[in-house]
């Protein structure tokens, strides 16, 4: 059975340091690191923002981050400007070995609607073309790591588990924002509800 791993959005706005600092995020960095060599296809997703965006809170007079609005007709928590597109922010962590990634999947380019997962935007309208090209390379199992548990971990493995992939999140190789407590523990719950494996590592 062909395996990829996939990285989400291990970048240094997510960093201690960055607009947008998941708790412990580069914790992961040694992990991810380890895992890398184990795999013969590794793919990775970029938060890849225009400034304008609309999950931006700075876009939307009166409100701050954390706030919740209604953008394209879904429902939007508002965040601080980050990983906006050819910035500093939007780069690979520093000592992240990219040298191991294959191919990497732009996501959150349309200003009107954001993209949590790594397969489609929050509206399912966009494909950003992870899930053919994992098809046309013939793979059939996916492991995920990466930032955050709790939104982009999540949605990018509930959407791999829908397409048919086999689907393995890796615990020491993901942190989650906690907006609210228990918000990560509810994550591996909905995932582990729709069938995703939750492992402590590989």
């Amino acid at each position: 059975m062909k395996e990829a791993l996939i990285l989400v959005d291990i970048q240094k706005d997510f960093l201690p340091g960055g607009a947008l600092v998941v708790p412990e995020g580069d914790a992961i960095i040694p992990v991810v690191n380890e895992l890398i060599p184990q795999f013969g296809l590794v793919l990775a997703c970029k938060d890849w923002h225009p400034h304008d965006h609309g999950s931006f809170a700075s876009q939307h007079p009166g409100k701050k981050p954390g706030d919740i609005i209604i953008l394209n007709g879904l429902e939007q928590i508002l965040w601080p400007d980050h990983c906006v597109m050819e910035t500093p922010g939007a780069e690979f962590a520093q000592g992240l070995n990219t040298n191991g990634i294959h191919k990497i999947f732009p996501k959150g380019t349309d200003p009107a609607i954001d993209s949590y997962s790594a397969f489609f935007d929050n509206g399912h309208q966009q494909d950003t073309g992870l899930g053919p090209y994992l098809k046309e390379e013939g793979v059939e199992k996916v492991f995920i790591v990466g930032l955050a548990t709790d939104y982009c971990v999540k949605f990018t493995a509930l959407d791999a588990q829908g397409l048919g992939f086999k689907t393995t999140v890796i615990k020491q190789g993901v942190r989650g924002v906690e907006l609210n407590p228990g918000d990560c523990d509810k994550a591996f719950q909905d995932m582990i509800h729709a069938g995703i494996d939750i492992i402590s590592n590989r």
